[in-house]
């Protein structure tokens, strides 16, 4: 075996024949072990040891964000935490973004009102190296700031905010809501990520007094879990954080509760909606208040289940929204309790506002169902495993709690708080925070129907950015490297070698099968006392009837609305009783039934499993109110440029006469015909002779067999699977362009048909992706964001499936530097073999094979393991044979795949963004450029294929 190897051959043996055992009813007092101290400096740290897989995460919180920003520089806390990714004194330039993938690791950093996190999750051999880049980060970082990274990264946070705010559906709600809750000046009363002018007039001296203020050690935790040894780990962390300044103390906000002397209600035209939206805002209280639990249970009895008032009077009676929701939103100093409901199109808010108000009329005069507490509590227990079963999750979780409460295991104590909350307490909370209540309203409504915004209403103001072509300040390019003094340090602050390669044993495999046909695939884990599991059935969208795309997805919807004996509310009800989740979907190749549960409930939810599957209830009621959610859901997907570029991009390249030329989920044509009868002959399809079941967690090969055996009454035949015909390439060469008017970035596709995940090359292609377009570390993301600071993000991938799948290059890019994009793009593909070196082959090879360590630590990846060996008929030992042949390929074998495979000129090119501003830019390209609508269709040019 290679001696890169890092997996056990002995871990993929297939487990032995075992006696069927009961599964224990014991669930141990929940609980997460740590151990933490005080730096001199006044770091907290806080470690806790787990050794189930070869890993480490690493969790940074910094106590500021938005609430600590001064009116007129919003969005700093946000954006310095981009500025802390650039460069630092004693790690190479531009290694923080580009080193750790490499590594084998993951990286990432997010701000909210109250704090940013900066977080690691990476092999354990690169342990102390993250400890060297992560506290370098943290401590030695300001020196090297410069004007040309303040600019770029100005770049990428604008890019962030065009693509989260600007360029999407009811983006601008949050700063209505924010503007008109808190009073002028309040820590609140800015969005987090801030205003486009104050991020542009940043300064590098307000970088340095923001630094200076508010992270030094004492201003901040640290968690380190994973596989570690807790004294070692002790003077590593004194090494290499030991030396960060303390810095000022940092003044300690006091809760800031607001109350509204009335009720506002504000209109805005979206120009992206086309649903429209009502929100109801209530100020309530801070994080960690002794209300904050039952206004959560609260939440989910308004509206979290089929019985629920709002839900009853919205959906069920009124057939005004396919859902509506409900929740309490606390932060460090405020809180706010959130109506939020997406009405179906055309209708008027004033008649949803109404509802709301006779939904909570119902709940004051009906009270609290104790079943329905009972449920929510079971709901919460499952939530808390699931909450902690990665050692990121659990570093999250130990961090937030020490930095905002001073204990790190308050999550145990929060469960007791959420378990005590009565009946009693939810009509309290009610009565004193919602009932006759001031509220901020927001009507958000599609462009041109402000019929349908809620009467009286008052234009709501916000600042949106113009699209303009060739502004000087946004060319942006790497510059100088900093000039300083470095840092004196009593410690080596050099880059410390690799610890030893660590040994990932994969998860051992059982296999068993039913008299029926279903074969079982298991993992057992038993760090949590949870599993996870999957049956897969082939068919899916490969079976929907012809023009009638959205049956499978559709069934799968209904499928879970009631049995012959349990109504839809019911079935809800019995499931949310055992804290348990049933899931059914549709995708392009195969139907799916999962869920979750607690090991001890696993019995109980697959006796709802079968029942479901074996008892359908086919309610017409149901199915006309899903026809009409499907209907909305449909008509909002409308909205979304990343969603329409996805779905012409898949027209594109399959064509008209593909099923995959069509989203699973239908189209608002495809759908209007569907019937109940349609859904009943798909049902026969759902057989287990080829279906597989998968499993994964705290439950053994024994335990499984044993309640599984319940399904053998479900029978059927194998089902034949219709061959679709794959088009000609004929469109290669072209570029698409769709018109979003206005839209403040450009959604770019580009690519064309590759291979099947069954095509001797499929792992080979992915491999020869990893340079390009794998993460951060990919050229597309390092040229396109760290360079240039045109997108937030620029990824390439190869799609998985069993028909032939997709190469595709994906990335939003700021609307006018489209034209720039493209030729990047169209030189990188037109160069990537050529410029793909032995050096690549190395960096390849080293980064997939160490990122295998962290690719299988949740119970999701392991059930991802198992569907790839049934679906694709891969042998056990897969992980180990794909990681042999990533180490012999050679230079030729990588040169060979991309010129089979990535042809520049054989792509497809796909623009969604502003044809008055971009369409002229586009055809500069060279290529020949032809407009569609967002369903795909020609509107002008000459491609008679399509």
């Amino acid at each position: 075996m290679h001696k890169y190897l890092m997996i056990t051959l002995l871990g993929l043996a297939f487990i032995s024949c075992e006696k069927p055992e009961p599964i224990s009813q014991k669930t141990t007092e929940f609980k997460i072990d740590y151990e933490k101290f005080v730096l001199d400096n006044g770091l907290e740290v806080i470690l806790h040891e787990d050794h189930s897989d070869p890993i480490v995460a690493v969790a940074t919180m910094m106590h500021v964000g938005s609430n600590r920003e001064k009116p007129g520089k919003t969005g700093f806390a946000h954006f310095f935490e981009h500025m802390s990714f650039n460069d630092s004194e004693n790690v190479p330039v531009g290694a923080n973004r580009k080193m750790i993938p490499e590594w084998g690791g993951s990286r990432n950093g997010g701000t909210w009102s109250d704090g940013t996190v900066y977080y690691e999750v990476v092999p354990k051999d690169a342990f102390e190296k993250i400890l060297w880049i992560d506290s370098d980060r943290f401590g030695y970082m300001i020196n090297t700031v410069t004007e040309a990274a303040l600019e770029r990264e100005k770049q990428v946070v604008k890019n962030e905010k065009r693509q989260r705010v600007d360029n999407a559906a009811y983006g601008y709600t949050d700063e209505i809501i924010r503007k008109n809750l808190y009073p002028e000046g309040h820590p609140y009363s800015w969005t987090v990520i801030g205003a486009l002018p104050d991020l542009q007039a940043a300064t590098i001296d307000d970088v340095k007094e923001f630094y200076n203020q508010y992270y030094g050690a004492s201003n901040a935790s640290l968690v380190i879990a994973g596989d570690i040894d807790i004294e070692e780990t002790k003077k590593l962390v004194e090494q290499w954080f030991g030396e960060i300044p303390s810095g000022p103390e940092v003044e300690e906000l006091q809760a800031q509760p607001v109350t509204l002397t009335e009720t506002k209600s504000l209109y805005f035209e979206d120009n992206f909606a086309k649903l429209p939206e009502l929100r109801m805002v209530i100020p309530s209280v801070e994080e960690y208040h002794e209300d904050v639990y039952a206004l959560q249970i609260l939440g989910q009895l308004l509206s979290g289940s089929k019985k629920a008032p709002l839900y009853n009077v919205l959906v069920e009676e009124k057939k005004l929204a396919p859902n509506v929701s409900s929740y309490q939103s606390s932060n460090e100093i405020a809180g706010e309790f959130v109506f939020r409901v997406r009405a179906n199109e055309g209708i008027d808010l004033d008649e949803v506002k109404n509802a709301i108000e006779e939904g909570l009329a119902r709940f004051e005069s009906n009270g609290v169902n104790e079943n329905d507490l009972k449920r929510i509590k079971a709901e919460l227990e499952t939530n808390l495993y699931q909450g902690i079963s990665t050692v990121l999750n659990k570093a999250f979780q130990l961090v937030q709690d020490n930095e905002f409460k001073g204990d790190p295991g308050f999550i145990v104590e929060s469960a007791k708080l959420t378990n005590a909350v009565t009946a009693d307490d939810v009509m309290r909370v009610f009565n004193k925070y919602i009932k006759n209540k001031n509220y901020v309203m927001t009507s958000v409504v599609p462009k041109g129907q402000l019929d349908l915004a809620v009467s009286e209403a008052k234009e709501a103001k916000v600042w949106i950015e113009q699209v303009r072509q060739n502004v000087a300040n946004e060319e942006v390019g790497q510059g100088e490297e900093a000039v300083y003094e470095k840092t004196e340090t009593i410690h080596d602050r050099s880059e410390p070698d690799f610890g030893e390669l660590p040994l990932f044993k994969a998860p051992e495999i059982w296999t068993s099968s039913l008299d029926n046909g279903l074969t079982l695939y298991g993992i057992e884990n038993n760090e949590v006392p949870l599993v996870q599991f999957d049956i897969t059935i082939p068919g899916g969208h490969l079976l929907d009837p012809i023009g009638k795309a959205g049956v499978s997805s559709l069934l799968s919807d209904l499928l879970m609305e009631g049995t012959a004996s349990k109504t839809s509310a019911d079935l809800e009800e019995a499931i949310g009783l055992l804290g348990a989740s049933i899931n059914m979907y549709s995708d392009k190749e195969d139907f799916h039934i999962t869920g979750s549960c607690l090991t001890k409930n696993f019995e109980a939810t697959m006796a709802l499993v079968k029942e479901i599957i074996l008892e359908p209830r086919w309610d017409e009621k149901e199915f006309e109110r899903l026809k009409l959610a499907l209907e909305t859901s449909l008509k909002g997907r409308e909205a979304n440029p990343n969603a329409i570029g996805s779905m012409v991009f898949n027209k594109l390249i399959y064509g008209d006469n593909h099923r995959f030329g069509i989203p699973g989920s239908g189209t608002l044509e495809s759908t209007k015909n569907i019937s109940m009868s349609d859904l009943k002959s798909y049902y026969n399809n759902l057989s287990p002779r080829e279906a597989k079941f998968h499993i994964a967690g705290a439950i053994t090969k024994g335990q499984t067999e044993n309640v599984v055996r319940i399904l053998n009454d479900w029978t059927g035949y194998k089902i034949a699977i219709p061959y679709n015909n794959l088009p000609i390439n004929s469109k290669k060469g072209n570029v698409y362009f769709i018109d979003i008017p206005d839209a403040k970035q450009s959604v770019i596709r580009i690519g064309k048909l590759a291979l099947s995940e069954n095509d001797n090359d499929a792992n080979n292609l992915s491999f020869a992706n990893e340079i390009i377009g794998g993460g951060s570390s990919g050229r597309l993301f390092q040229t396109l964001r760290i360079e240039k600071g045109y997108t937030y993000g620029a990824y390439s991938g190869v799609s998985q499936s069993s028909e032939i799948a997709p190469f595709s290059v994906r990335t939003s890019v700021r609307a006018n530097a489209t034209l720039k994009s493209l030729e990047i793009i169209k030189q990188m593909l037109t160069d990537y073999g050529s410029s793909f070196t032995d050096t690549e082959v190395e960096l390849t090879k080293n980064k997939v094979l160490k990122s295998n360590t962290r690719a299988y630590e949740s119970l999701g990846a392991q059930l991802s393991i198992l569907r790839n060996i049934s679906k694709y008929n891969k042998p056990v030992t897969y992980i180990v044979d794909d990681q042999d042949e990533l180490v012999s390929m050679t230079l030729d074998n990588y040169h060979s795949i991309i010129n089979n495979y990535l042809k520049e000129e054989d792509m497809v090119y796909l623009v969604v963004g502003d044809k008055k501003t971009q369409f002229e830019e586009v055809k500069k390209l060279g290529k020949p450029v032809i407009e569609l609508d967002i369903y795909g269709n020609i509107i002008e040019g000459e491609d008679a294929s399509l």
